[in-house]
Parts: C-alpha cells; structure tokens; sequence
C-alpha cells in the first residue's frame, strides 16, 4: 500500500510517499480502506513534534479517518467487512489501510459521504462540546465566533444559530465574514482593526456577549474577554494564532466571568456513551440537511505535502480532505 511517513519529527517536506505492506489486523481490530481523512491545525503541530502528544516513529499523519471495513480481527463482531465507518486516532490516515480498535469505529449512514463524515469529526464535535457542554449556550445568548472562516469556528456559527443564539462572527477579510454570516452568523467584525471592540459593541443585542468561541488566542484573546458581559464565558478550543495569550486575573473578577477549557479528547475518554450519541446527532443533522455540510479543500494522496502545508495556512477557507 501507499502511506505518507516521516521518520523524524520536521516540516511537511520530512514526510514523503512510501510504500509499506497492508496491514493485518489483531483480534479485536478491523483493517479500514481509506476513502477520505480530514487535515487541520493540529496535524500541523503533530508533524513538527509541537503537539502535547507525540506519536511513534516513524509516523502516518492524519487521524479523521472515514473509509470501509474490509477485514475484521477474529475477536470482532460489532463490524463485518462492507461497513462504511468513521473514527478519530492520532495518526494513520494517510494511507490506502489502516487498522484500529474496532471501539474506535462509528457506523455511518448510507447517505453520508466519506469526505464530508471525515471533515465534521472532529470540528463539529468540538464546537458542539464547546458550546453546549461548556459553554451552556441557550436561546437569547450572543456568542462571538473569532476565527469564523475556520472549520470549527464556521460549525460553532452553525450550531449556535440553530440553538437560538445571536451570532457574531470575527473575520479578517470581508469574503470570510460574508462566509460567516452565510453559516448563521447575524452580523461580523473585522478583528483585524483596532477599533473592532466598537463594531463589536454596536453589534451585540446588549454591547457586551455571552460567550466567546476561541480557536485562534493571540492578539485577539483580550480584547475579546474583555467584551464579556457578567457572567460571561471565554471558551478556549485552540491556538491557530500560533501564540498562547495571557490574561489579567483581576478582570475575570470584575466581570464574574470564566475562562473555560474545551479539551475534546477528555469529553470522549469521560463520556464516550453521550459523545456518540453527539455524533449521531451531528451526521443525521448534516445528512438531513438541519447543518450545511463544511466546505472541503481536496486533495489526493499524492499530494501529501501539499496538504500538510496547508494546516498551517491562516488564509485557508474549508476543511482539508485527502481522498486517496
């Protein structure tokens, strides 16, 4: 089979198309043929060894990964080869196989398409935990999404939307805040202005938000705490900025307000029956045509690199999708 690997932690170049036997699965695994794995910043930080969790080398990127059974270990009866199925592992997707714990694995519906289960996975289960699970967003709420040409931002939009709340979108560049407000998003503020807290005042129902949806940190961390109401929550999905912003103490005080982590990985490991159940919602709702499905930037697996680079890309609008 085809595999894209590194044999050392490095930039994309490091990781180069190679050839490796198909795998074999033990008894309680199942062998997946890849039809589509979701890229994002993440498996930037993973390949240069920057993530809090480094993987064996020699090392297959990709961990979104939706494909079909084709063999089954012998201990395993919950899947049987035919299967089209999705499941989240550190690494392993780009390749033509892959094997994982048959746990692992996620039946999906007939009218999903691979690319498109792939790409929610891990965006639109973040954002849902995000805001439902942490955030405790309701109806009347008014919740600022930064980063909202991001593909866990753009399903934040979403997701909040439907729940009834008032969405304000945080974008750099007008085609990315008319994408937001395409998603759901009422209105949107160029956060690259210095001036964006007044737009951001004159937008919101009441001056202040509810809650703040924060997948990029950096310079935008502050100001965007700091135009929290009372009782405000500040939800810390990721750094796409590349800088992990500080904050004052003392104004999570005057404002009663929280600063909440959303570490994904420990609602699945604490809650593995209700994060399924999450994520049949999610794929029913897209498959049902209730969410959009996220828009994909493709890639085959030949072009490995090219989709590695573009993790890291800030410019970048959609969800990356190797289709090998």
């Amino acid at each position: 089979m085809r595999r894209i690997v590194g044999s050392a932690f490095g930039p994309p170049e490091s990781y180069l198309l190679a050839d490796a036997p198909a795998p074999i699965p033990a008894a309680v695994e199942v062998r997946i043929r890849v039809g589509a794995v979701a890229l994002g910043y993440v498996d930037g930080l993973i390949i240069h060894g920057r993530y809090q969790n480094r993987p064996a080398l020699p090392y297959v990127p990709g961990g979104e990964i939706a494909g079909t059974v084709d063999a089954v270990g012998d201990a395993v009866t919950s899947l049987r080869v035919g299967d089209r199925v999705v499941t989240w592992q550190l690494g392993g997707g780009l390749a033509d196989w892959t094997v994982v714990n048959a746990a692992d694995v996620d039946l999906l519906e007939p009218e999903m398409p691979l690319p498109v289960a792939a790409a929610m996975l891990v965006d639109f289960q973040t954002a849902h935990y995000a805001l439902f699970e942490r955030g405790r967003v309701t109806a009347g709420d008014t919740v600022l999404v930064l980063g909202a040409s991001g593909s866990v931002a753009s399903a934040a939009i979403q997701l909040a939307a439907q729940a009834g709340a008032h969405v304000i979108a945080a974008a750099s560049t007008e085609a990315k805040r008319n994408a937001a407000i395409g998603m759901g998003a009422r209105s949107a503020v160029d956060y690259s202005r210095s001036d964006w807290r007044d737009a951001l005042k004159a937008q919101a129902p009441q001056g202040t938000v509810s809650v703040v949806f924060d997948p990029v940190g950096g310079d935008a961390f502050e100001p965007a705490f700091r135009s929290l109401g009372k009782e405000g929550r500040h939800l810390v999905v990721g750094f796409a900025a590349g800088r992990v912003a500080s904050l004052p103490a003392n104004l999570a005080l005057l404002k009663s307000a929280e600063l909440v982590g959303v570490d994904l990985r420990h609602f699945l490991a604490s809650q593995p029956d209700r994060a399924r159940q999450v994520r049949r919602a999610l794929y029913s709702s897209v498959a049902d045509g209730r969410l959009k499905a996220p828009s994909l930037v493709r890639f085959n697996l030949g072009e490995g690199q090219a989709a590695l680079k573009a993790t890291m890309a800030r410019d970048r609008v959609g969800k990356i999708v190797v289709v090998p």
